[in-house]
């Protein structure tokens, strides 16, 4: 049989094939060895502490339809690999976990007590890279989800939660939770009459930390050069509660007044317990997701110049799903860890990693018997077969 295509395209699909079959896209890792080994350690770390909390495991399809994370994430979620279904359906491949876990607590967990407590670990899947410093397409979520408790408490709850992981896992010197709450930015932009272009258009301004553009932005509404001055200036500015006294001094307006009060409850709350070290408040720093409506946070950890995790409280989203009730949640980004660990060296977790009793002897029943009575005692253990010339 005579092959149809030409000797020159032959070679070029060998070396197309070739090429894509010794690479990964971009975008996605291997893990391997020690690095390996630590990231489900990481992995096993949280969950633990999730379970201490009393949150239950939840585990959800890979694979869903594009309009429920279209419903939860708003423009964000065109970023998810999307794919027709035989049926016609527009498919896609998980970008987030919270819209799931909405979806599930007003459906399949309607029935259940309030407050619902879930955990997972899960990957998440996005088509195109965010930035530079969150290059990865692939990545891995550990989170929790707060369902059905609207207080100060429930916002204390998850932050502890969070700060206890990075705890355990050594890195109480080097992380950063900055919190806000999205009220504040809300009541400036009631307060000024903005509409959907210029909200999204002050909203990047304060993202990106530019207070020249964010002054001129706002000489075109009714504000004082004395307001604008001040407001720049707390967008670009984090710190502790000091923070929330210098935006009473320039934010006046009901909606934002309250979300301040709200922040300071929550700050007080920090203090209590001994967290104030280690958290900032961060006026400028605005939630990417349109689903957030109250506290949000980021988590940063030194070496890593991108967030290790995110979180707020949703009280709207279930309602897309039928049910409206309150709900906080976070995730941290189990491959951000990962990498920050391994560059840090600073985890008690690696110890484990290459720590090992190494049992050598022919290959006998005797060897495995004594593999099995060390595995029993707890212990990790590699054996080194002998042939029968060695020693």
């Amino acid at each position: 049989m005579t092959n149809p295509l030409p000797a020159n395209n032959r070679q070029r699909v060998f070396c197309f094939m070739s090429d894509h079959l010794s690479k990964i896209p971009n975008g996605m890792r291997y893990y391997t060895g020690a690095a390996a080994s630590l990231r489900r350690a990481v992995e096993d770390c949280a969950m633990s502490v999730f379970d201490g909390w009393s949150f239950e495991e939840v585990i959800m399809p890979t694979v869903d339809y594009f309009a429920l994370f279209e419903r939860g994430m708003g423009a964000e979620a065109h970023r998810a690999f999307r794919f027709t279904d035989s049926d016609g359906s527009l498919l896609a491949l998980r970008p987030d976990i919270t819209s799931s876990v909405a979806r599930a607590a007003a459906t399949l967990l309607a029935d259940r007590p309030r407050p619902l407590r879930l955990s997972y670990a899960a990957p998440v899947y996005r088509q195109s890279q965010k930035s530079q410093t969150e290059w990865r397409r692939e990545s891995t979520q550990l989170g929790c989800e707060l369902i059905g408790a609207r207080s100060d408490l429930a916002d204390l709850e998850m932050l502890a939660i969070a700060a206890e992981v990075l705890q355990r896992l050594g890195l109480e010197e080097s992380y950063c939770i900055t919190i806000n709450n999205v009220e504040v930015f809300n009541g400036i932009a009631e307060r000024l009459e903005l509409n959907e272009a210029a909200r999204a258009r002050m909203r990047a301004l304060i993202d990106t930390r530019d207070g020249v553009e964010l002054q001129r932005f706002m000489d075109a509404y009714d504000t004082t050069a004395e307001e604008r001055k001040v407001f720049s200036r707390l967008t670009r500015l984090s710190g502790k509660r000091e923070i929330i006294d210098l935006a009473r001094g320039v934010i006046t307006n009901p909606r934002s007044v309250a979300a301040l009060d709200a922040l300071e409850t929550v700050w007080l709350g920090i203090e209590s317990l001994g967290l104030s070290k280690t958290f900032e408040i961060d006026l400028g720093d605005l939630a990417a997701l349109d689903y957030y409506t109250g506290l949000v946070f980021k988590i940063y950890v030194d070496g890593l110049g991108a967030r290790v995790g995110r979180g707020g409280r949703y009280d709207h989203l279930t309602e897309n799903f039928g049910r409206a009730e309150p709900a906080i949640g976070f995730v941290l980004d189990l491959d951000g860890l990962t990498e920050v660990l391994v560059r840090s060296g600073r985890s008690r977790l690696d110890e484990h990693v290459s720590r090992y009793s190494v049992i050598k002897g022919p290959g006998s029943e005797d060897i495995f018997r004594e593999a099995a009575k060390r595995r029993a005692a707890g212990e990790r253990i590699r054996i080194e077969l002998q042939s029968s010339d060695q020693d």
